[in-house]
């Protein structure tokens, strides 16, 4: 096979897996296994990776063919609804997702625009009107468009945009302009080269009265590709990845579109000129209206797992294959994957990988149950958008560093384009910027934990805020699922005498997550509130924090992650299966505590010489789970016939 595979997919060989690796990933796929599966062997394998030496040009014109390609065969668009009466579906979308990031990640994110943001910000924000209106050509790549949030000036802060949507009711139109430099718009894909059409979001101004952030669909190029009137549009050109989606700019000035471009399902003008909102709170209306944008975040964490997956899987079956330096015994060389430093530097991220896709699967259920139609609260939605704020932070930088060791662990092969690794590490990049910025999303993660702080417990003492939190990491935050629970009865079995309880015990592990979660939470409530009654700068006070905030949504998703695996084990029947799964969770917990072990000594709940002997016993892991490595990445669930890597051909 040559850098681009282009047989037809009836002509791809049949995957042949053995039978723990077929178990392992029915389970990886847990409730979803079933679509997860249809979605393999249906998805066209043919022109799955792109030539590595493709120009920007180039790549956006073979993506662009490829999209239609996938959506002719059923998939691209495959979960979003064509018409004003379609009914969303967030798990197929989800699960196509996913698909598509095995192959092409241009494609992946050329699609989610598309489909999840531009076709997603119509669907959620806009109106019948619209739907009938725009989905279907959206939907059928006849209507191309990019996703407007991102200014020069405002990343994050999508509350201070500086674009401004003025009504002009003596024409019953809205003005879009960007008032500075700073208001372009920037980074969106589908900008550059292919959008028709754009959802802008800016600041809503009716009579006078400034209504907040609202989006606007905006006519950017004609038929012929040439700017609309009042629109500038700008290339980004070369990236460090993603060579196939077209980045650019957008800026506008004084440009009007009708009063129907405005996306008013939770506030518009009426006819009569004036605003309305089923939404009378400025702030509930903002937070609700990102709120239906959350699927990009959980398909982003999708995405990012699986291109951690497709890099290990990569890199653990080329050390399967390789031999290096012949020893006693062994004249013919030994297998880099019988190195234990080999196995140390691979197998905790195959666990981690495995505990991380359990999350995932529970962080879509949830999706699916508050977007499907189920029933559900606005702390339901609220629960939801923390969760996927920090698995897609914690799994897209789990995906940098993992490609990362996968592409040394390979060697100087590993830095080859033919042999892809290096083609995945380029684009999973920016997952860890786009989306919300992963140091952001995390600091979103622990405010969110904090809850009503300033309001509830300001007028407490020291016992008092101790008290508060303790019912919070008991309730609000830790939410009484039914994961949950059986953590805690794990942790109880522990609490006696946790220095005398075994290195691979579930219980100790249980234990030692929440303490972590815990007493780091607590004492960050302490600190805000000296920091919010402290009478210098107080902005400054709260500042220094940083860092013990970034370290209190760490030790929050962390805790959750174990959670999901543990569910996972209960719900396996299979004793080999489970036995399996039982030591790659406890690699991922011993890994995940033993890099926060000076933590853990400095805060007396571990030894030092446990310390040492959690180091010990990951080897020993490592050893136990050595002769189940292809199963392991056999049930990570990426074809082998996928990977495209030319070490690996026979």
């Amino acid at each position: 096979m040559t850098s681009t595979d282009t047989r037809p997919a009836s002509s791809m060989p049949t995957e042949r897996l053995t039978s723990l690796g077929s178990r392992l990933r029915a389970q990886l796929d847990g409730p979803y296994a079933h679509e997860r599966a249809a979605a393999r062997a249906q998805f066209p394998a043919s022109h799955l990776l792109r030539n590595p030496e493709m120009g920007v040009a180039e790549s956006r014109e073979w993506v662009l063919a490829r999209l239609r390609e996938l959506q002719d065969a059923g998939f691209g668009s495959a979960g979003v609804p064509d018409g004003a009466d379609a009914v969303s579906d967030p798990l197929t979308a989800v699960v196509t997702f996913e698909t598509l990031a095995h192959g092409d990640l241009s494609v992946t994110i050329k699609s989610g625009v598309q489909f999840g943001l531009f076709g997603g910000a119509v669907m959620n924000l806009g109106t019948p009107w619209h739907h009938e209106t725009f989905l279907p050509d959206i939907t059928a790549l006849r209507l191309l468009g990019a996703f407007a949030m991102t200014e020069l000036g405002h990343g994050s802060d999508v509350a201070n945009l500086e674009t401004t949507f003025e009504y002009l009711p003596e024409t019953d139109e809205i003005e879009v302009h960007s008032p500075t430099p700073g208001a372009t718009k920037a980074y969106l894909g589908n900008a550059a080269a292919h959008g028709t059409m754009a959802a802008v979001f800016g600041q809503l101004s009716v009579d006078g009265i400034g209504r907040g952030v609202h989006a606007v669909l905006v006519p950017i190029r004609d038929g012929a590709g040439r700017d609309m009137p009042g629109v500038t549009t700008g290339d980004h050109g070369h990236k460090g990845g993603l060579l196939g989606v077209d980045n650019g700019t957008l800026r506008f000035d004084h440009v009007r579109v009708p009063r129907r471009m405005l996306l008013n399902r939770y506030g518009g003008i009426t006819d009569a000129g004036e605003y309305a909102s089923p939404l009378d709170n400025p702030n509930r209306r903002f937070f609700t209206m990102l709120g239906t944008l959350v699927r990009g975040r959980v398909c982003i964490a999708a995405g990012s797992g699986i291109a951690a997956r497709r890099a290990l899987s990569i890199a653990v079956r080329h050390a399967l294959r390789r031999r290096q330096f012949p020893a006693p015994g062994r004249p013919e060389g030994v297998l880099l994957l019988d190195y234990q430093t080999h196995q140390r530097r691979l197998l905790p991220l195959v666990a981690r990988a495995y505990a991380l896709g359990f999350a995932q699967n529970e962080l879509t259920g949830r999706l699916v149950r508050i977007q499907g139609g189920g029933e559900h609260s606005e702390s339901d939605q609220r629960e939801l958008e923390l969760r996927a704020a920090g698995l897609k932070a914690v799994t897209s930088a789990f995906a940098n560093r993992a490609v990362q060791e996968a592409r040394e662990a390979c060697g100087g092969a590993g830095y080859m384009s033919e042999n892809r690794i290096v083609g995945i590490r380029e684009d999973v990049d920016v997952f860890a910027t786009f989306e919300g910025d992963n140091t952001v999303l995390m600091q979103l993660v622990a405010k969110g934990m904090l809850g009503g702080y300033a309001e509830e417990w300001k007028a407490l003492d020291r016992a008092g805020v101790v008290q508060a939190m303790s019912r919070l990491v008991g309730g609000t935050v830790a939410e009484r699922t039914s994961a949950r629970l059986m953590a805690e009865r794990l942790a109880d079995t522990a609490r006696g005498g946790p220095e005398q309880t075994a290195l691979v015990d579930r219980g100790w592990h249980a234990l030692m997550f929440e303490e972590r979660e815990r007493h780091s939470l607590g004492s960050l409530a302490r600190r805000i509130r000296a920091a919010t009654h402290a009478r210098d700068d107080r902005f400054e006070a709260v500042n220094r924090l940083g860092g013990h905030l970034q370290f209190v949504a760490h030790a929050h998703v962390e805790r959750l992650v174990l959670e999901a695996f543990v569910e996972a084990i209960d719900g396996c029947a299979d004793r080999e299966t489970r036995d399996v799964m039982e030591r790659v969770c406890s690699l991922y917990a011993l890994s995940s505590i033993h890099e926060d072990r000076a933590w853990f000594m400095e805060h007396q709940r571990i030894s030092t010489g446990r310390a040492k002997a959690i180091g010990d016993q990951i080897d020993a892991l490592c050893r136990e789970l050595r002769p189940h490595a292809l199963p392991l990445v056999e049930g990570l669930g990426v074809p082998a016939a996928w990977l495209g890597a030319a070490f690996l051909e026979d």
